[in-house]
């Protein structure tokens, strides 16, 4: 079991990102095709947060020419980066599924004043 909990703190990222539900972010993410690799950034709300230790997950969504994409990004991976927060939302969910129905103005979230 003490074997199991070392593998899994070395796994864990130094610089973890402190990312809420509602807050606004920038993930730059580290793309590989074929033998380059380039870095895209993917800009949106996140939505959802699950698990945690090394295993945790956040889920950004953003709309893209009228169709809404979300993306699942694990904390822990190599390939994330850095997360950029851009604004930080106040929410009273765990939660944000609701945006996936609404449509421009009604999809925003309030900003937190911090």
């Amino acid at each position: 079991m003490d074997a199991i909990k070392l593998m899994t703190e070395g796994m864990l990222k130094a610089d973890k990102p402190e990312v809420n539900v509602g807050d606004t972010v920038k993930v730059h993410v580290r793309i590989k095709e074929g033998e380059k690799e380039r870095i895209q950034v993917f800009e949106g709300i996140v939505i959802a947060k699950k698990h945690g230790g090394v295993s945790e997950t956040f889920t950004v969504r953003k709309t893209s020419y009228g169709v809404g994409v979300e993306r699942v990004f694990p904390i822990n991976s190599p390939f994330v980066e850095k997360v950029e927060i851009v604004r930080y939302g106040r929410v009273r969910r765990a939660k944000l599924f609701y945006l996936r129905d609404r449509v421009g103005k009604a999809a925003k979230v309030k900003e937190r004043i911090k």
